[in-house]
């Protein structure tokens, strides 16, 4: 098993924060690119959900789903990339940091994107995603890096 001290590493810290820069640009080409990033694929997520309706699953998994669903998974590695970057700051700040990061993009889109949809639903959404990916980062902190093996 690894030490503690690996992850404490200033070179894995270093290669997290690249991570973390990394992700935060694409983040920032998806949610101000000038038109909805979903609108290409918006009729082939209709003929699958209408697919998968008729197959049995439930109605209340559409599009809003979808889309609100895709906003928490887009924000997620945020939460646990902020956790594992940003050691000495407690949850409830990473969580902060993401609601205020959450609100500039929303902002931004309702300001200067007249296509794109900025709605206060979307910022709860990605602020749950940051929750999980902080709570990702908990869970993650815990359990040992390798199982020994026999």
């Amino acid at each position: 098993m690894k030490s503690d001290s690996y992850q404490k590493s200033p070179a894995r810290i270093g290669l997290l924060r690249w991570i973390l820069l990394g992700y935060f640009v694409v983040l920032a080409l998806i949610a101000f690119w000038p038109t909805p990033v979903d609108k290409p694929a918006a009729g082939d997520l209709s003929v699958l959900l209408d697919l998968l309706h008729r197959n049995g699953i439930p109605e209340w998994i559409d599009y809003g789903f979808v889309e609100a669903s895709s906003n928490v998974l887009l924000f997620a590695p945020a939460g646990l990339l902020l956790a594992l970057t940003l050691r000495r700051k407690r949850w409830w700040q990473l969580l902060a940091l993401g609601t205020a990061v959450s609100g500039t993009v929303e902002l931004g889109q309702l300001l200067f994107l007249p296509q794109r949809f900025s709605s206060p639903q979307d910022i709860l959404m990605n602020t749950l995603g940051v929750g999980l990916g902080l709570l990702l980062a908990t869970v993650s902190k815990r359990l040992p890096l390798s199982a020994a093996r026999p």
